[in-house]
């Protein structure tokens, strides 16, 4: 969120921001001028009003001590009116109030001066290519992870449908191990960088949604629990970042980095249509969350390194990947600048031409104070010094589905085997390859799947 005198000093600036987000010419930016100038001169008169209140109290019992009876009732009856007024006036500064800070909430993040120009992802920046010095060799035919899922029996899409609806899946045998032994990875990985190890509460209260920035914004994409203000946890962003809440931590804590594995549960109401095959777009996904705390002054260095943290997964998977910097159109609403981490896999968009394609694991975003301010996240830079907004920053350590895609198409062999990246081994008890099992039932003997 941005402070009030953030909004009243740099207007245009955050005008400006808006339009390079591609939302809108910033209209809303003036109206919140006017109702936050209506809400100072209201104060104001509220101010004059308790000034002049005392003033009469004090008159009052003057007027009491002297005996002057008649005049004593005249000021009685003056505080009267005055205090009718005052409450008047305090309830429609309190609603003025409660209207500025909703608009606020709405306002996105001003992005940092680094970040590139843009309208849409078309304009985002490559930064670096990592792991494309020695490619594997392919197969001619390479086997979509979709298609090779099934083959294989290690993604039920077809049951995890039956189950529970489009967009879940089931992972089974090899797959689920797969899957388990890169969670372990991460996790290993990112406790030698010092991050310390959460296991946080699913369910999540509208109150950490707001505080990261998902509400109000994206509470069509989030899934409610019934009769609860709970939500299913989208992003482990929202528990961690939210653990500190209207907390002041210490100096000596920063910068404080977090990891975390959940479940995520996201709608995607504005998704529909895309990705409709396989696990790249679903609604129920594993990841693991980096977050990260620091100071102001040292965020976007940190931010650097995040980046290098998350990477490393991929570096040790020796999958290739690209880092990009994302445009201003293109950022998130409560970033102030983003790195994706884009891992590739050798079958494109077009199936038939196997030209390859990126897939998004990881956004690495610093969003310097604008968290902090909705969920109340301060430290105190001395012990004497008043206390401050942190800038908080969080990055996936992976995307486990997308990750499982490329190492099943890029790691894909001839004869319809998967190599099991090296790092990943000693977690699946030594196996070297998937080589997948016998599917179940009379469905699979109609698919051609069995005899």
């Amino acid at each position: 969120m941005l402070a009030r005198q953030y909004l009243r000093e740099n207007s245009e600036i955050v005008k400006e921001a808006i339009k390079n987000r591609n939302m809108g010419e910033g209209e809303v930016v003036e109206e919140l001028l006017q109702v936050d100038e209506k809400w100072r001169v209201m104060k104001a008169q509220c101010d004059d009003l308790r000034h002049e209140r005392n003033k009469v109290s004090t008159l009052i019992g003057n007027l009491k001590s002297k005996g002057e009876n008649e005049a004593a009732e005249k000021a009685i009856a003056q505080s009267s009116e005055i205090k009718v007024e005052l409450e008047r006036l305090e309830e429609n500064a309190k609603t003025l109030e409660e209207e500025l800070k909703k608009g606020l909430l709405e306002l996105p993040n001003v992005p940092h001066e680094s970040v590139p120009m843009g309208m849409d992802e078309s304009d985002n920046v490559e930064i670096r290519r990592v792991g494309f010095e020695n490619l594997r060799e392919f197969p001619e035919d390479i086997v979509p992870h979709y298609d090779l899922g099934v083959r294989l029996d290690i993604i039920d899409e077809m049951r995890g449908a039956k189950t529970t609806g489009s967009g879940f899946y089931f992972l089974k045998g090899e797959g689920a191990r797969l899957e388990h032994a890169l969670i372990s990875l991460m996790l290993d990985i990112h406790r030698e960088q010092g991050y310390i190890e959460l296991i946080p509460p699913i369910p999540v209260s509208s109150a950490s949604m707001t505080g990261t920035g998902q509400f109000p914004k994206f509470v069509n994409d989030a899934y409610k629990i019934e009769g609860e203000d709970l939500w299913l946890c989208p992003t482990a962003e929202v528990p961690v970042t939210n653990m500190y809440s209207e907390e002041i931590l210490l100096d000596e804590d920063l910068p404080i980095k977090h990891q975390a594995y959940t479940p995520n549960f996201r709608r995607e109401a504005g998704e529909h249509g895309t990705e409709t095959r396989g696990i790249v777009r679903v609604h129920q996904f594993n990841k693991v969350e980096l977050v990260n705390f620091t100071r102001p002054d040292s965020s976007y260095e940190q931010l650097e390194l995040l980046v290098n943290d998350a990477e490393e997964v991929l570096k040790k998977l020796q999958l290739p990947y690209r880092v990009i910097s994302l445009c201003t159109g293109d950022l998130t609403f409560s970033s102030a600048k983003t790195y994706d981490i884009e891992v590739w896999t050798p079958i494109g968009n077009n199936e038939e031409k196997n030209d390859g394609r990126w897939l998004e694991v990881s956004s690495a975003s610093n969003f310097e104070e604008f968290q902090a301010r909705r969920a109340g996240l301060r430290y105190r830079p001395k012990r004497h010094e008043s206390a401050e907004y942190i800038h908080t920053l969080n990055a996936s350590g992976l995307a486990l589905p997308r990750v499982m895609v490329a190492i099943l198409e890029y790691y894909q062999n001839s004869d319809g085997t998967v190599e099991i990246p090296h790092v990943l081994r000693p977690y699946m008890g030594g196996l070297k390859r998937i080589e997948g099992s016998v599917p179940i039932g009379e469905s699979a003997v109609g698919a051609g799947l069995r005899d």
